[in-house]
């Protein structure tokens, strides 16, 4: 797998201790010093300089000696994963779920509280306390948690920390989250879109080429889209890319809030295809707007009656996925990606379906399609990919090199 290489010009250390850090949190077996300079391009000075302050640091170990060909054996270089923490919350409007990450991005403890009062202030107060729990059920040293990741529904304004009018998050307006969250945990905050760390979770995972690129499409609550290109997540100008709510998919659809017809939020999401199973009889009555839990429990039932062959919830299900198909090879041609990555909270519950469907229905409908197929694949993070994003945030910022921190100040 490619990776960064450092440079060594004066003023750099920050730049390359990261460039050596994500190479040894990259490499399966760790690395010695040799094969550090091989992959890092850095001098063996620099390489030796920065290696024993890491060592001295206890973020990276000595973990054994190897031989290759003549010479003295080589120590190997490993990752203290227990070294540093990270917290990661997400805000689902049905849900929140909170992880403790460390170093290597494994998830050491998990919580889920259900949501049904949607007041801002008791939210933020249930936040810290699942960041709290986190921590302390797993017995870590809150001094060596880095900081709390938090990834909520856009839009935000990135630079105050506050999330701006939410479509699902109803009297959520110009809310402070950044700032009361770490009012309330004592930590410091970093505040994301869930879209945007679900993308930075995957590439977290080391599964996925690390100068490639992948369209990442979130099914939760609602539905939202990310970009990872070279390895980095797109954020955009205002760090709010991939609000694709009002992408026409189906002309002749439901009517939206936005006055349009056939939008990815009346087609495409959870609440839209309970809804249209009832309008089609498949249910007896029909739960009430804005009722998110009833909303989860039948679209949990109705992909089941979908996974036992039941006529009608089949039919339901491939309409949603042949509007998904609609949306992804139009993000698709726009973007010119490697590959389409789908997860989130209701992946689970469609996975099966959407696998067998779309790589068919996108490739019908790509530009591309006389050069290639474009691979269609699940998340390997699992339903917790917006959590466990939130912390690789937080992770990333420590541990991933950035161009920006080759700009010197006068």
């Amino acid at each position: 797998m490619p990776m960064r290489r450092g440079t060594n010009l004066p003023r750099m250390g920050d730049f390359n201790q990261s460039v050596i850090l994500e190479a040894i949190r990259r490499s399966v077996e760790g690395l010695s010093r040799i094969e550090l300079v091989e992959a890092t391009g850095l001098s063996a000075q620099t390489v030796t300089n920065i290696t024993r302050r890491l060592l001295d640091d206890r973020l990276i170990a000595e973990a054994g000696r190897t031989i290759n060909g003549p010479g003295k054996p080589r120590v190997t270089l490993r990752l203290v994963p227990e070294s540093r923490f990270a917290v990661g919350v997400h805000l689902d409007p049905a849900v929140i779920t909170a992880v403790l990450l460390d170093m290597s991005g494994a998830v050491r403890r998990r919580r889920s509280v259900r949501t049904s009062d949607m007041d801002p202030g008791r939210i933020a107060e249930t936040m810290a306390d699942a960041v709290d729990a986190v921590i302390a059920d797993s017995g870590v040293d809150r001094r060596l948690v880095s900081g709390v990741g938090v990834a909520v529904p856009g839009p935000l304004d990135a630079e105050r920390g506050t999330v701006i009018d939410p479509p699902k998050l109803q009297g959520w307006h110009r809310v402070p989250l950044r700032a009361v969250v770490a009012e309330e945990s004592g930590l410091e905050v970093m505040l994301e879109k869930d879209t945007v760390a679900a993308a930075v979770g995957e590439q977290w995972t080391g599964r996925w080429a690390a100068d490639g690129s992948f369209l990442f499409v979130y099914l939760g609550t609602g539905i939202g889209a990310s970009l990872v290109r070279d390895g980095d997540a797109v954020r955009g100008s205002s760090r709010n890319f991939g609000e694709i709510g009002h992408i026409v998919v189906d002309p002749d659809g439901p009517r939206c809030a936005c006055g349009l017809r056939g939008c990815v939020d009346v087609v495409c999401t959870p609440e839209a295809i309970v809804a249209r199973a009832e309008r089609d009889g498949l249910f007896t009555d029909a739960v009430a707007p804005g009722d998110l839990g009833a909303v989860e429990e039948r679209f949990t039932r109705l992909c089941e009656r979908a996974s036992e062959g039941e006529p009608g919830p089949v039919a339901a299900i491939e309409t949603a996925a042949a509007h998904l198909a609609v949306l992804i090879s139009v993000l698709t041609d726009v973007l010119d990606v490697d590959r389409v990555v789908l997860g989130g909270p209701s992946w689970a519950s469609l996975c099966d379906f959407y696998l067998r469907l779309l790589p068919e229905m996108v490739h019908r409908r790509s530009a591309t399609r006389a050069l290639r197929s474009i691979p269609i694949d699940g998340t390997v993070v699992g339903a917790d990919v917006g959590a466990v994003g939130a912390a690789c945030v937080v992770l990333d910022a420590v541990l991933t090199p950035r161009a920006s921190d080759l700009y010197l100040n006068d």
